[in-house]
């Protein structure tokens, strides 16, 4: 991951999407009640994945249009995002859980 993103290189998330297609890491992990649901139709707990890189967005046009991407991978070395909106743009029905769910992810340090 670590040439994957730089902060001179890509400035949009729409970017760094581009790029997670061409390394076939574009699958998206969509937010349930139940976890994290996988491309591969697989759920997920927050013990069974690790944020390998969270990047943040500002709008060109409007500073308020915020958005922050998270690069996941999951215990079977799935990687993929999640994208969540900031505020009042956010795009998830219970903007509380999906919080706390990331929040208990644990981040990837070179170690691991």
């Amino acid at each position: 991951m670590e040439n994957f993103n730089t902060p001179d290189t890509m400035t949009t998330s729409s970017q760094v999407l581009g790029r997670m297609r061409q390394l076939k890491m574009d699958n998206e992990f969509r937010w349930t009640p139940d976890g994290f649901l996988g491309a591969n139709g697989q759920t997920y707990q927050p013990d069974e994945m690790v944020i390998l890189r969270a990047m943040r967005f500002e709008g060109v046009s409007n500073p308020s249009d915020m958005e922050v991407l998270y690069v996941l991978r999951a215990k079977d070395v799935l990687v993929g995002y999640s994208l969540a909106a900031y505020g009042a743009y956010s795009s998830h029905e219970n903007e509380a859980g999906y919080d706390n769910f990331i929040r208990q992810i644990p981040e990837y340090h070179k170690t691991q």
